[in-house]
């Protein structure tokens, strides 16, 4: 009896000391995501779109998570905040987010919200400046961090000039707007809608166009976030997706939308959306990591990153390749 005693008492013991570990076997692997943060800007349609209609807070609402909207003024801030940890996804340009990527920023990129030609170098319509070259010398303005001035930077280079050959005035896109029309600098690399509203408004030129060099629309995922919330991400490309599918259906009321937001004429919005923005590309690919193997190097020779940063690296850590392919729609 004692015998039988001692094992009935050891393999209840056993099964007292195994209950934890069914219990976490059954738990879920992660608690349910109190709050979604992530940003909107005039520079992405798509996320104003998908800010107006509640499409996330529809989506997340059986889980009982909450949608925080941060407005992004530009790459640098959008990638500011996801390097501080107080977004967990954002928008950027694709060079903008790899040179963050490169210098240390835990950010991976699943989702492409769009191919614009959001950015030129712009000048009064008065200017006498007519080419690259011309500018040597002169005041430009220009958003540090982000897509405009690294395509500054890569126009620059065309001319055989380089950033110590210009002044450069690091200014928030709207204030490099106002400061090319007051005079206060020369030239602009300016960012839709801020350029596109200077053009129509006020006259000013679009002196040096590029479309290969504006880098492609960015929707990046910190890391951490990405691999502990892998179905709340893609819950995000869905709605995306969503999102990107109704601006190409319906781009004149999209463009009401960012008119709205962004308090620019119309006309503005309009040639935002309609003649500068391509939709129709969301997955990332080779195309996009080719993009940025060509414009990588002015990260560099502008001495943008660490000595001996390996950036063909940090393309490959920074763009997924594989991650939105079930979630994007042929």
């Amino acid at each position: 009896m004692k015998r039988r005693t001692l094992l009935q008492l050891a393999a209840s013991g056993a099964a007292i000391a195994a209950l934890p570990s069914l219990a976490r076997a059954a738990a879920p692997a992660t608690a349910p995501l109190k709050e979604l943060r992530l940003d909107y800007a005039y520079y992405s349609p798509v996320s104003l779109v998908l800010r107006r209609f509640g499409w996330l807070e529809e989506a997340f609402k059986p889980e009982g998570t909450s949608i925080k909207w941060v407005f992004s003024a530009g790459s640098n801030r959008a990638l500011e905040y996801l390097n501080a940890n107080s977004i967990d996804i954002g928008s950027s340009a694709g060079l903008a987010a790899l040179l963050a990527r490169a210098n240390g920023n835990p950010i991976r990129a699943p989702y492409i919200f769009s191919r614009p030609e959001w950015t030129a170098l712009v000048v009064r319509k008065d200017s006498p400046i007519r080419s690259i070259a011309d500018l040597k010398g002169k005041k430009v303005a220009a958003t540090k961090g982000t897509d405009p001035y690294l395509f500054l930077l890569r126009a620059l280079k065309t001319a055989g000039l380089k950033r110590s050959d210009i002044e450069h005035v690091s200014l928030q896109h709207a204030d490099g707007r106002a400061a090319l029309e007051q005079g206060k600098v020369d030239a602009w690399a300016g960012l839709d809608p801020h350029m596109a509203a200077s053009e129509l408004e006020a006259g000013s030129r679009l002196f040096y166009r590029n479309v290969a060099f504006n880098t492609y629309g960015f929707l990046n995922v910190r890391e951490d976030f990405l691999a502990s919330r892998p179905a709340e991400t893609a819950k995000v490309i869905q709605a995306y997706e969503r999102a990107r599918a109704w601006v190409i259906a319906n781009p004149a009321e999209a463009s009401k939308i960012l008119a709205e937001e962004a308090k620019v004429s119309l006309p503005v919005a309009l040639l935002q959306v309609k003649l500068r923005s391509d939709f129709s590309n969301p997955q990332p690919s080779s195309e996009h990591v080719k993009a940025l193997q060509l414009a990588a190097p002015i990260l560099v020779e502008e001495a943008l990153v660490k000595p001996g940063t390996d950036v063909n690296r940090a393309i490959t850590e920074l763009v997924d390749t594989r991650f939105a392919r079930p979630y994007i729609k042929a």
